[in-house]
C-alpha cells in the first residue's frame, strides 16, 4: 500500500499539552495536510490560553485550549492526536477512546499501550466493542509511538525484510531517564528513589507482558510466528550508587535507581522475540549492562539469522536531549499517522494494518 495523500487538509484536535501535545500542536501545526482546529486540555488554568502558547511557538495560532469534550467533538475534527496520560488510568481511556470513534472522530493515541496489538492481551470482547464503536462512526482508532510504537513494530520488522533466516529478535531501549519528566511514571510505576523493597506496579507479575507483550506478539504476528504463553518476563533492579536529582524525583543513594527488564516470546521453549529496556537515572551507573554507542539513550535492534544484522537507532533534541526528542518522535509518530488512519478500516488498527507513513510535506524551504 502506498502512502496517503488527502485531497484537502484535514482537520485535527489535539488532546492534551503536557509532554506530548505540546509537540502534536506544533507538529499539526507544521504540516501540509493538517489543520489544527481544537485544543483539550485538562488544566483550568489553561482553558482559553492560544495554542501557540502552550506549544512554546512564540506565535498565536487562533485556536484556543478548553476542557469541554463535547465543544471539541462538535467542531466534527477528521481526527484527534491524543497525547494525554494513560498510564494511570488504562480503563478509563479506553473508553475515553472508544468514545471518541463511537462519536466519527478518528484517534491516533499515545496509549494505552496496551492497545498497540489486538490480540493476546485484552479480552476478545473488549476488543469487539472497540470494533464495533468504530463501524457505527465510522472512525478508527490507532496507538503507537516511538517505545511501544515505531523503534519496537516497523523498524524491525522492515529489517526482517533483508533476512534469510531469522533466529532471534531482540529490540532494546537504552536510556538514561534523568532528564525524563513523568513523575507518576517514574515513581509509581518504575519505583525510582522507591526503596529496594518497594512494590510498584510495573514489576508485580504479569504487567510487563501487559504493557509490552503487545510489542512481541505484533512482531510474531507479522513473521506469522505462534509464541508460547504465558510470555516470559525477566526482571534486576539495582540500588543507585549515589544520591542523584533528576527532573521527576530525588533518588538517594540505596534506593532504586536502574532496572534492565525483559519480555520474552518463546517457540517450544526457545526464545525467538525479545524486548528488553536498560533504564538508568545515572549515566554512570551499571556499566556492565548495555550503553548506546553514542549519546545518551537509543533503540538497538538485533536479528541474530542468516545474516546476522545490527541497527542502532538514537535522536537528539535541537534544543533539548534525547528525552525531549523522545516526545517529539512519539508526538509526530501520530500526528504523520493521521492521513493513513482516517482513511483506514473502523475500529483497532495497528501498524501492520498501515501502509507506508512518511514525512511528507516536512522538508524544510
Amino acid at each position: 500500500m502506498s502512502q496517503v495523500i488527502p485531497e484537502k487538509p484535514l482537520r485535527v484536535v489535539v488532546w492534551s499539552t503536557g509532554t506530548i501535545g505540546r509537540h502534536a500542536i506544533a507538529g499539526v501545526d507544521a504540516h501540509p495536510d493538517l489543520e489544527l482546529v481544537g485544543v483539550w486540555t485538562s488544566t483550568e488554568a489553561k482553558s482559553g490560553a492560544d495554542a501557540g502558547e502552550l506549544a512554546e511557538l512564540g506565535r498565536e495560532l487562533g485556536v484556543k485550549a478548553t476542557t469541554d469534550r463535547d465543544e471539541l467533538i462538535a467542531l466534527r475534527p477528521d481526527c484527534i492526536v491524543h497525547g494525554a496520560m494513560t498510564d494511570d488510568r488504562v480503563f478509563e481511556s479506553i473508553e475515553d477512546l472508544t468514545g471518541f470513534i463511537r462519536d466519527g472522530v478518528n484517534v491516533v493515541s499515545s496509549g494505552p499501550v496496551i492497545l498497540l496489538h489486538r490480540t493476546g492481551t485484552l479480552p476478545d470482547e473488549m476488543i469487539a466493542t472497540i470494533d464495533e464503536a468504530g463501524r457505527e462512526g465510522d472512525a478508527s482508532l490507532h496507538v503507537n509511538g516511538i517505545d511501544p510504537g515505531f523503534a519496537n513494530d516497523v523498524l524491525p520488522l522492515v529489517m526482517t525484510s533483508l533476512s534469510q533466516r531469522i533466529d532471534h529478535i531482540k529490540v532494546s531501549e537504552i536510556a538514561d531517564y534523568s532528564t525524563y519528566y513523568q513523575p507518576v511514571v517514574m515513581r509509581d510505576l518504575f519505583g525510582f528513589g522507591e526503596p529496594m523493597d518497594a512494590k510498584p506496579l510495573l514489576w508485580e507479575p504479569g504487567i510487563l507482558t501487559t504493557a509490552w507483550g503487545p510489542v512481541v506478539r505484533l512482531i510474531a504476528a507479522g513473521l506469522d510466528v505462534a509464541l508460547d504463553e504465558p510470555l516470559v518476563e525477566e526482571v534486576e533492579r539495582r540500588p543507585a550508587p549515589r544520591s542523584i536529582k533528576t527532573v521527576s524525583v530525588d533518588i538517594a543513594e540505596g534506593t532504586m535507581g536502574s532496572v534492565r527488564f525483559r519480555v520474552i516470546g518463546t517457540v517450544g521453549g526457545v526464545p525467538r522475540i525479545t524486548l528488553e529496556h536498560v533504564t538508568r537515572t545515572d549515566a554512570s551507573a551499571e556499566p556492565e549492562w548495555p550503553v548506546p554507542n553514542e549519546g545518551d539513550g537509543c533503540y538497538r535492534i538485533e536479528i541474530t539469522g542468516e545474516p546476522r544484522m545490527k541497527v542502532e537507532f538514537s535522536h537528539h533534541g535541537e534544543h533539548g536531549d534525547h528525552n525531549v526528542s523522545g516526545m517529539i518522535v512519539t508526538a509526530q509518530r501520530l500526528v504523520n499517522a493521521v492521513p493513513a488512519v482516517v482513511a483506514a478500516q473502523p475500529g483497532l488498527v495497528s501498524a501492520l494494518e498501515l501502509p507506508l507513513i512518511t514525512g511528507r510535506g516536512l522538508v524544510s524551504k
